[in-house]
């Protein structure tokens, strides 16, 4: 804290003479280095920080100092009409970038996340919010840009909003979400028309954060609401939901876990874009959405929590179709350390995002897995090897695993049977061996013309529920006509499970299986 103060008054003429002349306009710009200065009315707020207040008039948007009653304490107090009240409380030691921290509304409400942000070395901003349904408008675009053009701080703060503070940051970040780069939402409220604009915050890669408990009469209303269209459309979302909490108490006694959520993404995203993805790839990403019970000691309770806080997350990037319901081509899912000799997975079936526990277990062991696409008329032959030379034009192992559940595993079974020489192995679940593939040589279907892979020696695993219908008719007559072909075709049966798994598959007999099978 003294720092800043020390920098404000330091007794050399050119900074006096700023200081004199910039007064007027209520602020001191970033003359000192990279550090802001502030030159409004200076108190303390919690653990001793420096608090600057000032006022913006409503109309000319002109922001000056202010000087604070000292019975408001660490609170603000109601703005004289046509005027609002703005604050910053300054860090003792700003971080790189000087990153900081808006507070949407309730300022003083369980201010804890903050003041363990201020100890990071984050700036806390306020404005007063506009009352009722009115929308944060010129007043907060104005005091964005003063904060950022006029005295350097970062220009993606994070956001915090509890309550209606979740409305107004919302609403603030949908209408400019390249000013935003994350967001902590507490029991939020949430508008639908800011509802139908979460994807601007997807396609701008805004991570959210959202805290509830299980007994707030807008869990399911609006964070449930917001957690679908955001997982769905492949953006960032974590969930912590408090066990027997209702909308109040807000935020959480001890802050380390939001306060590492806001500080792991204000830090801009510097990884670069894989080689064999192109411009014409949208990235997203690629997490479980299962729910983890994380004890809470200071509050003696549990919280039900998910998303990519809690959990491995990896990017995905699609390929943008030419088709007019935006169909995506090509995807891939990208390890955080390729294995040597860069081994992947082609996946025969499109990629969702509830996330396989295979694909997770196989991302971790430094596997790509790269789905090939379903466009208009279904599977191609020739689009499909377009995916295989990409890959491995750009040094992907030759002989990738082939993998696909249901149909998908017919179609993993049609390309390999085309290209039996540039394949380790398949794997299929519940696999129905029938293709619909065009463009293929022959017309034979795959269960009826499987000896090019038993001649190339390609290696097999079939994961079968004891009740799918599929396992006698298909999986039963490949496994004997395989062997008798000298081929290997292992069946592992889950007993009492039908077509669709019942519950989370063991991924460590498959992934066990294709990293044994992989060729560099």
């Amino acid at each position: 804290m003294n720092s800043i103060y020390l920098q404000a008054v330091r007794p050399t003429k050119l900074i006096i003479l700023a200081t004199i002349a910039a007064a007027a306009f209520g602020f001191v710009g970033t003359m000192l280095g990279d550090e802001p200065v502030f030159d409004g009315g200076k108190s303390t707020w919690h653990d001793g920080f420096v608090r600057y207040d000032f006022v913006m008039d409503d109309e000319t948007l002109a922001i000056t100092p202010f000087t604070r009653q000292e019975k408001e304490g660490f609170e603000v107090g109601s703005p004289a009409k046509g005027q609002r009240r703005c604050i910053v409380v300054v860090p003792d030691h700003p971080a790189p970038g000087n990153p900081w921290s808006w507070q949407g509304c309730y300022w003083n409400h369980q201010p804890q996340a903050e003041v363990e942000l201020l100890h990071r070395g984050f700036y806390i901003a306020f404005i007063t919010p506009d009352s009722g349904r009115q929308y944060p408008g010129k007043q907060w675009d104005a005091w964005y840009a003063w904060l950022t053009d006029k005295h350097g701080l970062s220009k993606k703060p994070a956001f915090v909003g509890m309550s209606k503070g979740g409305v107004n940051e919302y609403t603030w970040a949908t209408s400019n979400p390249d000013k935003v780069s994350c967001i902590y939402a507490d029991n939020p409220g949430i508008y639908a028309e800011d509802i139908l604009r979460l994807g601007e915050l997807i396609k701008h890669d805004v991570p959210l954060l959202n805290v509830c408990g299980t007994e707030d009469f807008v869990l399911e209303k609006n964070t449930k609401v917001i957690e679908n269209i955001y997982h769905e459309g492949g953006g960032q979302i974590s969930l912590m939901i408090k066990e027997g909490a209702g909308h109040h108490p807000h935020s959480l006694i001890d802050p380390k876990p939001i306060a590492d959520f806001i500080e792991q993404h204000v830090q801009l995203n510097t990884t670069p874009r894989p080689e064999m993805v192109d411009d014409t790839f949208t990235k997203s990403y690629y997490y479980s959405a299962e729910n983890l019970y994380i004890y809470l000691p200071k509050e003696d309770t549990y919280a039900t929590c998910r998303g990519p806080q809690f959990t491995p997350c990896y990017d995905r990037y699609d390929k943008d179709g030419k088709s007019v319901f935006g169909v995506t081509g090509m995807a891939v899912l990208v390890p955080k350390t390729p294995a040597v000799g860069k081994p992947w997975v082609f996946r025969a079936d499109r990629i969702g995002r509830d996330a396989s526990a295979i694909d997770l277990a196989l991302l971790a062991r430094g596997y790509h897995i790269v789905a090939a696409p379903y466009l208009g008329q279904g599977p191609v032959l020739a689009e499909w090897n377009a995916v295989y030379t990409n890959m491995i034009s750009h040094g992907f192992s030759k002989t990738p695993a082939l993998e696909g559940a249901g149909a998908g595993a017919g179609e993993a079974y049609a390309w390999a049977i085309e290209n039996p020489d540039k394949v380790s192995c398949i794997y299929g679940e519940n696999p129905v061996l029938r293709s619909i593939m065009s463009g293929r040589q022959e017309e034979k279907q795959p269960l009826d013309n499987l000896a090019p892979l038993a001649k190339a020696g390609v290696p097999i695993l079939h994961v079968c529920g004891q009740l799918d219908p599929w396992l006698d008719r298909e999986t039963r007559v490949a496994e004997k006509n395989y062997k008798k072909l000298g081929g290997r075709l292992t069946v592992i049966i889950r007993k009492g499970e039908g077509h669709f798994p019942i519950g989370s598959v063991d991924p460590k007999p498959v992934v066990d299986f294709i990293v044994a099978k992989a060729q560099p």
